[in-house]
């Protein structure tokens, strides 16, 4: 009998353990809310969600919304980050990226035709420092390339595909938020998606022409993130979404497929 109640007993310090477990990473996630109803509103998926075109002027409507979900953003202290777990945290950087890259284009709108003209020649917009974030005044380079590229706790490449630079070449804005919960399958999803779309990754005369994308960050590809020591042996396992055939999976493992990089298309990736 002693025997069955400890047992009963363990079985259930387990089970409020993990009950106890869920209400903290509840506790712990972020409310995206009002960043996802804006982005079902105002992005518009085509081809199956392979790319997509921002209603900016409805963005410029809703700017009190989108005004609002930045300030609850940046109300979040480093401490508070800290305390979230990895998939939370990545989730949070990537919609701060993307909802401020919005916020950019929208105090401009709607005179420009790119990203790039909201630089300078001795600055570009993406070194501007402007966003009130994790208790610092930072630009949209310090959010990707130092808390999110920088920082030893992420090391996923697929973030390439999520963060978003509003124009043609970048791939597409998601119509939802990025959660902590659901990161890793947006992510993966994100990439196939990128990588089925022809117009940005395709076979040329038995090349591999792959967006600019893959040139400027190679070396993310290839830092070990799942095994990957090269370029080619990440692109293999996503070798049914480039529509490669067998003769060019073998070609890639071997290293021996020619790879170049195409042109970027830097005009707003506005509807029309």
């Amino acid at each position: 009998m002693n025997k069955l109640r400890l047992l009963v007993f363990t079985l259930l310090s387990f089970t409020f353990a993990g009950l106890f477990s869920v209400q903290v990473s509840a506790a712990n996630a972020f409310d995206h809310s009002q960043w996802d109803a804006l982005l079902k509103q105002h992005v518009l998926p085509l081809n199956g969600g392979q790319t997509s075109q921002v209603d900016y002027q409805g963005f410029a409507d809703d700017k009190t919304q989108l005004d609002r979900y930045l300030a609850d953003v940046s109300q979040v202290t480093i401490s508070e980050f800290d305390d979230w777990p990895k998939d939370e945290q990545l989730a949070f950087l990537i919609n701060a990226y993307n909802a401020w890259t919005v916020d950019l284009i929208v105090s401009q709108w709607p005179d420009l035709e790119s990203i790039k003209d909201l630089g300078s020649f001795f600055r570009s917009p993406w070194s501007k420092s402007f966003i009130p974030l994790l208790g610092e005044t930072r630009s949209l380079d310090d959010i990707e390339h130092n808390l999110i590229r920088g920082s030893d706790r992420y090391q996923d490449p697929r973030i390439h595909f999520a963060v978003n630079c509003a124009s043609i070449g970048c791939p597409a804005l998601r119509n939802d938020a990025y959660t902590g919960k659901h990161l890793d399958a947006q992510l993966d999803e994100q990439t196939r998606l990128f990588l089925q779309n022809r117009s940005r990754n395709r076979i040329d005369d038995g090349k591999l022409a792959l967006s600019s994308i893959f040139k400027w960050y190679r070396e993310d590809f290839e830092k070990g993130w799942k095994g990957y020591s090269s370029l080619e042996l990440f692109l293999v396992d996503y070798a049914v979404d480039l529509s490669l055939n067998p003769e060019e999976i073998q070609k890639l493992k071997d290293k021996d497929m020619t790879i170049r990089f195409l042109d970027y298309d830097w005009e707003l990736n506005k509807t029309s």
